[in-house]
């Protein structure tokens, strides 16, 4: 039996002409992380929750390539240089490496015409705004080189806006949202023609950014607060005001931002956890997201139980009901968290979400516009905008 409740039954016809119909958007996928340091997504071992036939498997049909910038290269400003490679790795280990798969897209058009080729759109998004060393120029050689969306912050508050992630550190300069210069990276994103994300930002960054841009803003990966409470989630105040500027909060699958039933079991085991991640990582130089999924098997051997199809569904219902159909996407965060959905274990599981939605009553358009709609209508927007 599924693990949600349901409302009527479906076939697996259904369910594969549905899906297949659909052009899925993942708006947030780690996978670079990952194919910087050589490995091929096309291989079996390529990463944790993406591989090229996962992707095929789950009915992929674009990809944001996760442009992730960790914290740690802000020291010696390596910010740059880190996300130029990064890039470069998407350009050419993914999509000239296998063009028969992929294709990379940086608009609308070009994702419609990935799709009539039957290719995977590929197109990058900077995870954390430090990445543009503070200069504007940089953030427009890097839409040159084609990143169509940035994420202000990441975990850390950089030097023109606040982040959620060290927002009650008091050893942290904030600035109480966007500074003077953060705002005008805002307007010149709006000028480019690149997407706002507010993933990852306090909440005064949000409204800030909110009022500041021309253009809908968008959540890239993030989750309704009133369901988990995360900082890094977001309230319904914000998801409305959000969805009344035409923006949309794609959907994040780690389990920590989905259920709270998760949060609180792991909050009981935080200490142990702790220990045993230090002794299974000591002598070892493990990067960031190798550490996540060390700890992640520490967690489910703890017996933490993951999350479900049913907490995604119930935050993409959550928001349904406060902002409406057009204010949900989907941006899984794959291969950058430790715990997903049971059910949604990796790329190539995405069509048991379709069953899931069309078994709580979701229609085939509604599924359209959560798979892709509402973020191309976000896209075009921002297109419409640039220049101006």
């Amino acid at each position: 039996m599924p693990i949600h409740a349901q409302t009527r039954a479906v076939t697996e016809a259904e369910v594969t002409r549905i899906h297949r119909a659909a052009l899925l958007i993942d708006s947030h996928n780690d996978i670079p992380y990952y194919t910087v340091q050589g490995r091929d997504i096309a291989s079996a071992s390529g990463s944790p929750h993406t591989t090229l036939a996962g992707l095929k498997a789950g009915g992929v049909g674009g990809l944001f390539f996760s442009i992730w910038v960790a914290k740690d290269y802000v020291q010696g400003n390596r910010s740059a240089n880190r996300a130029l490679q990064l890039i470069n790795s998407v350009r050419h280990d993914v999509v000239e490496k296998h063009s028969a798969d992929f294709m990379l897209a940086t608009s609308v058009k070009e994702i419609e015409e990935a799709r009539r080729q039957g290719k995977i759109a590929a197109l990058m998004g900077i995870e954390g705004g430090h990445a543009i060393e503070d200069s504007l120029r940089v953030l427009g050689d890097f839409y040159d080189l084609g990143v169509r969306y940035m994420t202000l912050t990441h975990t850390n508050t950089n030097n023109w806006a606040d982040s959620s992630g060290d927002i009650t550190r008091t050893d942290v300069k904030h600035h109480d949202g966007l500074t003077s210069f953060g705002k005008d990276v805002v307007r010149e994103m709006n000028r480019l023609g690149m997407l706002v994300d507010i993933s990852h930002v306090s909440d005064k960054t949000f409204w800030d950014a909110l009022e500041v841009s021309r253009a809908p803003i968008f959540a890239s990966h993030s989750d309704a607060r009133a369901l988990a409470n995360a900082p890094r989630n977001m309230t319904d105040e914000m998801i409305v005001a959000l969805a009344k500027k035409g923006g949309v909060v794609d959907i994040n699958f780690n389990c920590g931002f989905l259920s709270q039933r998760y949060r609180d079991e792991l909050a009981t085991k935080t200490a142990e956890v702790a220990a045993r991640l230090k002794q299974a990582t000591s002598g070892k130089n493990l990067g960031e997201l190798e550490t996540d999924q060390v700890e992640g098997k520490i967690i489910a051997e703890l017996g933490v139980k993951p999350a479900t199809i049913a907490d995604v569904v119930a935050h993409i219902d959550h928001i349904r009901k406060i902002a409406g159909i057009d204010a949900i996407g989907i941006g899984t965060d794959f291969n950058g968290v430790e715990c997903v959905p049971q059910g949604l274990e990796d790329v190539s599981k995405l069509p048991n979400l379709t069953r899931a939605l069309l078994e709580k009553g979701y229609k085939e358009d509604d599924i359209h516009k959560i798979y892709s709609g509402n973020l191309l209508r976000v896209m075009r927007a921002v297109e419409v905008g640039a220049g101006k």
